[in-house]
Parts: C-alpha cells; sequence; structure tokens
C-alpha cells in the first residue's frame, strides 16, 4: 500500500469511528506549528495514549523542529508535511508517523512498535537502540543507521553511511542501495539484507548463506515496506561470526 493509500486507509477508519478530539468533517485532527507549540502538540498527542483512539492527525509547518511526535503510545496516525530535525517519532509505540520531507538525527530512536515512513533522507543514527516496529527510509540514511538496535526492522531503499549496524543486537536491516564503511562492527544477533555494494565489513561481521526461510522472511518484510517490484535473490545477508563474545587473545586486535 502507497503512502497516499496508506492515509486513505486512515481516514476512512476515523471516519467510521466519529473522528479524533477536535477533528473536523474529514475526521483530520490538524495542527499547524506556526500558530501551536510543538509542547501544546506533543501534549494533544500524547494524550491520545493509553485512550484507543484511531485518529488521524496532520501537522504543518514544523520547519525542522526537533522531537516532533515523541512518545506516543496509541494507534493513531500521525501525517507531517515537511523536513522535521532530531529524534521524529522517538520512542513510539502502537502509531504510524508518516514525514513529508527529510527527518535528523535519530529518527524513531528507541522505538518500540508502530510503523514509521521517511519520505525522503534521514540522517545520522536512524532508528538506534529500536526495539520494534517497522522503519522505512524511502530516500537515503546517513552513518550508523541502525546502531544498537534491539528488535527493529529498518528498510532502506536508498545508501546507508559508514558504521551502520554498529553493535546491533537484534531486529532486521534491509539496504536496497549500497552500505559505507564498517557495516555491522560488533554485531550480535541482527540480520543484514544488502541489495547493492558494502564498502567494507566491520569486526566479526561476515557474508552468510541466504537460506529460504532467509528469502521468506525478507520477501515480508519488502512487502510491508510497499515494496514489490525487488527480488530477494537480489540481496546478500550479513551477520555475527560469533568471534567476539567472549574474549580470545588470537582476536585482540579485533577489540
Amino acid at each position: 500500500m502507497s503512502t497516499a493509500n496508506l492515509q486513505s486507509a486512515a481516514l476512512r477508519e476515523v471516519d467510521s469511528q466519529g473522528g479524533g478530539r477536535q477533528a473536523g468533517k474529514a475526521g483530520v485532527h490538524k495542527i499547524d506549528l506556526a500558530k501551536t507549540s510543538l509542547r501544546e502538540l506533543n501534549d494533544e498527542l500524547q494524550g491520545e495514549n493509553g485512550t484507543g483512539s484511531h485518529a488521524f492527525w496532520e501537522v504543518s509547518d514544523p520547519r525542522g523542529m526537533h522531537a516532533v511526535a515523541v512518545g506516543l503510545d496509541a494507534p493513531v496516525t500521525v501525517s507531517i508535511n515537511g523536513s522535521v530535525g532530531y529524534y521524529c517519532a522517538g520512542m513510539n509505540k502502537q502509531a504510524t508517523v508518516i514525514v513529508h520531507g527529510s527527518a535528523g538525527p535519530g529518527v524513531a530512536e528507541n522505538m518500540m512498535s508502530g510503523k514509521v515512513i521517511v519520505e525522503g533522507n534521514a540522517s545520522q543514527y536512524a532508528g538506534a537502540t529500536g526495539h520494534g516496529g517497522l522503519l522505512v527510509v524511502e530516500g537515503n540514511a546517513s552513518s550508523r543507521c541502525g546502531i544498537s538496535m534491539k528488535g527493529i526492522n529498518i528498510v532502506v531503499k536508498g545508501n546507508i553511511g559508514h558504521m551502520s549496524a554498529f553493535m546491533a543486537q537484534s531486529g532486521n536491516l534491509v539496504v536496497l542501495g549500497d552500505a559505507g564503511d564498517a557495516l555491522g562492527d560488533s554485531i550480535y544477533e541482527a540480520r543484514l539484507f544488502v541489495r547493492g555494494s558494502v564498502k567494507s565489513l566491520g569486526a566479526d561481521c561476515i557474508e552468510k548463506e541466504m537460506r529460504p526461510e532467509h528469502h521468506e522472511f525478507l520477501a515480508d518484510l519488502l512487502k510491508q515496506a510497499n515494496i514489490t517490484d525487488v527480488k530477494t535473490s537480489e540481496f546478500k545477508r550479513y551477520g555475527s561470526a560469533r568471534q567476539l563474545y567472549n574474549f580470545n587473545i588470537d582476536n585482540a586486535d579485533a577489540y
């Protein structure tokens, strides 16, 4: 389902439930950050936490503000019309956050569940320490994408920068483009799927076999990210060689 279709589906769901607080005729709660403070926006969004609401929120004029739509814990959809700064959708639970622009460092940082879609590019450490949910970057992601990830699924349609998936513990990072230096450095049990080239692998990260279960899983994850024109056979899988779990003098130079 495209982003536009995702929004339409969310609107239909809101309309069927009568809309959210202060919702307009179309069931959309609109916030203009040129007129409303960021604190007020986040207070209102976090007011949905624990309510079970299915409201659709439309945020305009974000002007690169930091920490937009953070700390959400409700099945709401937040559409942000413009680019955002640091930590957008940080600590997200349940919510779907769509950025119609680019995102600064730490988008979806410490995400627990839900979905975050960035239609432009993402800066450093996108999805850092994420425990769950799905982050989709439709452009490129900068360095340290997925650093210390702990269960999140990240799909980047473009390229990623150096030191991505550094100390990644679990979860999956899928890259349709190329990866920079030191991919997967000091990786634990996360799985990395790269369609393009990898400039270099980090300490203890190696290429691994793509078995049938990996093709099946990857196909499903690509489908969740609305990618249907790419074959799983075009990807290579990378993961831990499991040589750094315990200290070994022979591996001292790698620590």
